[in-house]
């Protein structure tokens, strides 16, 4: 996909759910009370902005959940963007797991008789499909790129939709963004030029 700016894609640094929490799902939209950055999610937080601070970032949207406006606030005050012009944005939240929030990942694999390509398509009760999430992460792309022109922009959001975003921009096929997940999947405060 030819795209019109530069994107840089950012996943939330750490929080409970990559330490002692890190087989359970999250709630959706967040969980009660909302998942916070470890101290290790600040410093990965921290590490990206440095990695951000030459870049010439001109837009930041961002999911509206807590991890990612944390990650978001401290990255914008190294590489001196005015955080009150973060665009916080309901369509790059997490995949919503339905009635799995809160339960063992095994679980909800159960859902899908282990068959992970299920989720592309065959959505948890309550919850959404990939596809679904892919489609709103494309809105929002489409938007960015209706809007602005050879723009540095970054994006701030969770592993799922920017591992489904950046397959879909590099057009790599479902079946290969399944087989290599665990070597596509961006990491925890890891920033990623696309």
């Amino acid at each position: 996909m030819k795209l019109k700016n530069k994107y840089f894609f950012l996943r939330h640094g750490k929080n409970i759910h990559q330490t002692e929490l890190k087989d359970i799902i999250y709630c959706y939209p967040d969980d009660n009370p909302p998942c916070s950055l470890i101290e290790e999610g600040i410093s990965q937080a921290k590490e990206a902005g440095e990695k951000l601070k030459d870049k010439g970032i001109e837009h930041i949207f961002c999911s509206d959940i807590l991890r990612t406006r944390q990650t978001a606030k401290i990255v914008s005050e190294i590489i001196g963007f005015d955080d009150s012009k973060i665009i916080y944005d309901t369509r790059l939240r997490d995949i919503n797991w339905g009635i799995f929030g809160g339960k063992h990942k095994d679980e909800a694999w159960a859902y899908y008789n282990n068959d992970k390509s299920k989720k592309f398509n065959e959505a948890t009760p309550e919850g959404e499909t990939w596809n679904d999430c892919r489609k709103r992460m494309l809105e929002v792309l489409e938007e960015i790129e209706n809007s602005f022109e050879n723009r540095n922009i970054l994006i701030i959001s969770h592993g799922d939709p920017l591992w489904l975003l950046e397959g879909y921009i590099n057009e790599i096929s479902d079946e290969e963004l399944l087989n290599k997940r665990a070597e596509l999947m961006i990491q925890t405060g890891e920033v990623r030029e696309i």
